[in-house]
């Protein structure tokens, strides 16, 4: 027989039967080792249900922790029981978790035809790169008598202690530490080499003060013994960011075929589909495929990817990223226009026609949301509550982007409308603002309100679209910003507007042959001059000279000549 099978089991019993049962009855001896936390009355059920199996055998029992000594022995005690009761050319280190992804026979072959390999994962501490804790090279230099997960103050202390204190010990002479996964798979001249070495005493007091040892005594010595060593394991195993492994379910299946190892783990125990298809009988054979865990390494990236860093511009409950670290701000590019409501009439519905995108009215104007077509509710049971918009204007405008992904929005936005979402759109690489500045002052001039009040709220409507404007010209600014004073807007507002829509829509092929409709501002520069007289200086507009009415340069409905 080419292989036998060391199993470590300390719970999901009924699952380890079933494994460890396909082993056996596939003709490969099995030793099995069960922590001795579990009770007495548990474990002899579990021993009873291989009593028919003559080749399942329990080796002798201790009390396992995460990262201590106690794994080794479990590990040293199943190998010692394999060897003494079994001829076997390999031995294969597996957890209870494990499920066999190929045939027996086919593990068989692949040993047989490389009888002196050993397979284990074993790299020097400068080469690897999954070590997780920030320790490396100390795990071999630092005593650890305290437990890293019931006791984490204490061994906290004790690793900073020797540190301080340059406090080192002695690797013994001719051990070169190296690190690997504890699943190996080591020919038997090797592993007896390792269990029967005259130094193993010393070896076995050393690793006892290791970090984590089951992840490097066997992956150390066996570079002492080894004729052969492929470095890497037969087992796949995929571990996160955290160093906490991946859980495979019902729906890995074709994953895990697809990497063509021999077996996997960690297996959810309640994965009924996994094991009825790998346990079955009638899998037959999987292939003769070299075992190749990379194959999949790109979905695991994806995940481990999408885990830290989240779809872009989607906030939730399960994961909430923090400010300014987001993978997006909004999930979408979108358009803003500033002033252009003000200046052209129906400029929504122009817009809507022009670029085929969701044009709405003020989404952050005080009184209500302004959705396109007057929508009381938007996708994603947004509301047009303004009380309920400005509890999270920031959220609210994500929500919006996200819940609409697959169309262009497009909104107003003014000085009147609720300001505290400027600085996030500025910062955000899918926001396309566009400003025409003092196009706030078109509806003071159109009203008919006391022109004291009509001074003051144009000072107060300057003051907020000046501090805007310092915002969109910022250093940190992020969105692609257009600017333009209203004079020099309205004067030619073909190519500007030209330029917007190729950006909303680059594969337009038909060009703007007019704009929308302008509003009449006749008279328009005296207003702003009686602004002046009555102690308001307008800042914002540009030159309009007093009675000389703005008029768009070119108004012929022929082809626009775009300056590129």
């Amino acid at each position: 027989m080419a292989v036998g099978f060391i199993m470590m089991c300390h719970d999901a019993f009924d699952r380890a039967a079933q494994v460890a049962r396909y082993w056996a009855e596939s003709g490969a001896p099995v030793v099995i080792h069960v922590d001795k936390r579990v009770a007495d009355a548990t474990f002899n059920d579990f021993v009873a249900r291989f009593e028919d199996l003559e080749n399942v055998s329990f080796c002798e029992r201790f009390k396992c922790e995460w990262g201590t000594w106690s794994l080794v022995q479990a590990a040293q005690a199943g190998a010692e029981q394999m060897l003494r009761l079994h001829q076997v050319g390999h031995v294969f280190l597996a957890s209870g978790s494990c499920i066999p992804l190929r045939p027996v026979a086919e593990l068989d072959a692949y040993l047989e035809a490389r009888p002196y390999t050993d397979f284990i994962e074993s790299v020097t501490t400068t080469e690897v790169g999954w070590t997780v804790g920030g320790i490396d090279i100390e795990r071999f230099t630092l005593r650890f008598p305290f437990s890293w997960k019931k006791q984490r103050r204490l061994f906290d202390r004790y690793v900073a202690f020797q540190r301080k204190y340059k406090i080192r010990r002695k690797i013994p002479a001719g051990l070169v530490p190296h690190l690997g996964s504890q699943w190996w798979c080591l020919t038997r001249k090797t592993l007896s080499a390792i269990l029967e070495d005259p130094d193993r005493a010393l070896y076995d007091q050393y690793f006892k003060r290791v970090w984590i040892p089951d992840e490097s005594y066997f992956q150390t010595l066996a570079r002492l013994y080894s004729t052969s060593i492929e470095s890497r394991s037969l087992t796949l195993f995929k571990f996160d960011y955290q160093g906490k492994p991946h859980i495979f379910y019902d729906d890995h299946v074709q994953l895990l075929r697809r990497s063509d190892c021999f077996v996997a783990r960690k297996i959810w125990p309640k994965a009924d589909k996994l094991y009825k298809t790998f346990l079955s009988r009638k899998q037959g054979a999987q292939g003769t495929g070299e075992p190749d865990p990379t194959k999949i390494d790109r979905l695991f990236s994806k995940a481990v990817e999408r885990r830290l860093k989240g779809r872009p511009g989607l906030y939730m409950q399960s994961r909430f990223p923090v400010k300014d670290r987001e993978n997006g701000k909004t999930s979408a590019p979108y358009s803003i226009f500033q002033g252009f409501s003000d200046v052209f009439e129906n400029f929504d519905g122009w817009l809507s026609k022009a670029v085929g995108a969701r044009v709405h009215g003020h989404l952050y104007a005080p009184g209500r949301v302004e959705y396109s077509g007057g929508e009381q509710v938007f996708n994603g049971g947004l509301t047009d509550s303004a009380k309920l918009r400005d509890y999270a204007p920031r959220a609210f405008l994500t929500n919006l982007i996200w819940n609409s992904r697959g169309e262009r929005q497009c909104f107003m936005f003014s000085p009147r409308d609720t300001q505290d979402v400027n600085w996030f759109t500025a910062t955000d690489p899918n926001a396309q603002i566009s400003v025409i500045t003092g196009a706030w002052a078109v509806p003071l001039f159109l009203s008919d309100k006391n022109f004291a009040e009509i001074r003051s709220e144009a000072a107060r409507l300057q003051r907020i679209e000046l501090a805007q404007i310092d915002i969109l010209r910022s250093m940190y600014v992020k969105a692609r910003v257009r600017i333009w004073p209203m004079a020099e807007f309205i004067e030619n507002p073909m190519e500007p507007l030209q330029s917007i829509i190729d950006e909303i829509n680059p594969r337009a092929t038909r060009r703007l042959t007019e704009a929308p409709q302008m509003v009449d501002l006749s008279g328009f520069g005296q207003f702003l001059q009686n602004l002046k007289n009555q102690g308001m200086q307008p800042r914002l507009m540009g030159d309009f000279p007093v009675g000389d009415d703005p008029r768009p340069i070119n108004t012929r409905r022929g082809r626009p000549y775009l300056v590129k």
